[in-house]
């Protein structure tokens, strides 16, 4: 039976289980390159870590996309990596490449980084959070996040983005205990950072597993599910009412047995995923969102308006979040953003 109330904004209506006849919506990255105001701000900042550590910015880009569009939801504007740096290890973005990371490879490297994360560190992005909670519309509710273990260790040890995963792969193969231990240290860190983005306003939370997908059955049980639900254990340990999203992109028929073992409130649906499989394998289980194809959107035109409506065919009858398979494309068009949401509205 679903918690939610009439006063509750249309996005945690749907996450406690109600079926809308239009369903909230809101994109992945909606803060972004995309939109010119954006831009602007990215370049007075002068560097991407100093627009996340920088309340007033990162509040401000974290609004942009509401009130541009009046999506249903804002989310964080921040980036996963904050986590190990706060663990200690050292951060810096390469323009145009992405984010680096000294590595943390073996256990030399390892006993160099703490074992609970610099709550100091973390306070900028806790007062962002602060900030647009006072800001935001009563009907937009307000979405905090952190990268799931698997996915942050994944640039933890390789101290990059990588496009298989292999030096994670390679050390939880040669040394489990060690990479063990890294996945212990960002479990704990990530309760702790869920737990106070909570207690500064966010209405739900959401956990990125970006790479779960390249993982095998076993392998996925041990390093994205377990991890996975003690930092949902932990979270409801002190805030038992906390409504949580997982997204284990690339999971697919996997999805079910992580909705299970996890026991996340809803789940995000990557682009490629079998509609029918996901609403009746995965939405008789939980809400889900997800999941029309950032390159979709990106093309717009008719192919636009048919996927919007065939998203919304496979899961309108039930609870359901219209979003992306993924972060918005940098060079997406706004007039196809705006078409998107009178589509989806209408």
């Amino acid at each position: 039976m679903s918690t939610a109330t009439k006063h509750e904004p249309a996005f945690l209506k749907a996450l406690s289980g109600q079926t809308l006849s239009t369903p909230p919506i809101w994109m992945m990255r909606q803060a972004g390159r995309y939109l010119p105001e954006y831009r602007e701000l990215r370049a007075k900042a002068g560097s991407f870590l100093s627009l996340c550590y920088n309340p007033e910015m990162a509040a401000e880009v974290t609004l942009q996309p509401i009130r541009r569009f009046g999506f249903d939801a804002a989310i964080l504007f921040s980036d996963i990596l904050v986590v190990p740096q706060a663990l200690g290890q050292k951060l810096w973005f390469v323009e145009g490449e992405g984010p680096r990371l000294e590595p943390v490879a073996d256990a030399t490297r390892l006993g160099e980084i703490n074992e609970r994360a610099d709550p100091d560190l973390l306070a900028p992005v806790i007062e962002t959070v602060r900030r647009v909670k006072t800001s935001l519309p009563q009907e937009t509710a307000f979405i905090g996040f952190c990268g799931a273990p698997w996915t942050v260790a994944t640039y933890m040890v390789a101290g990059r983005g990588t496009p298989d995963q292999g030096p994670a792969k390679a050390l939880f193969g040669s040394d489990p205990a060690l990479f063990q231990q890294i996945i212990d240290r960002i479990v704990e860190a990530s309760i702790d950072y869920l737990c106070a983005q909570i207690e500064a306003g966010v209405d739900a939370v959401q956990i990125f597993d970006s790479w779960a997908g390249s993982l095998g059955a076993d392998d996925f049980e041990r390093w994205c599910v377990t991890p996975t639900r003690r930092i949902v254990d932990g979270v409801r340990a002190r805030h038992p009412k906390s409504r949580i999203i997982g997204f284990p992109r690339g999971a697919g028929r996997l999805i079910p047995r992580y909705v299970a073992a996890t026991g996340v409130d809803a789940v995000g649906l990557e682009s490629d995923i079998d509609r029918a499989f996901a609403r009746d394998e995965i939405q008789s289980l939980v809400p889900v969102q997800g999941n029309l194809d950032p390159l979709v959107l990106r093309s717009g035109g008719p192919e636009l308006e048919r996927e919007v409506e065939a998203v919304r065919a496979a899961f309108g009858d039930g609870p359901f979040v219209f979003n992306l398979g993924h972060g918005i494309l940098p060079d997406t068009p706004i007039a196809h953003v705006e078409r998107l949401l009178a589509a989806v509205r209408a």
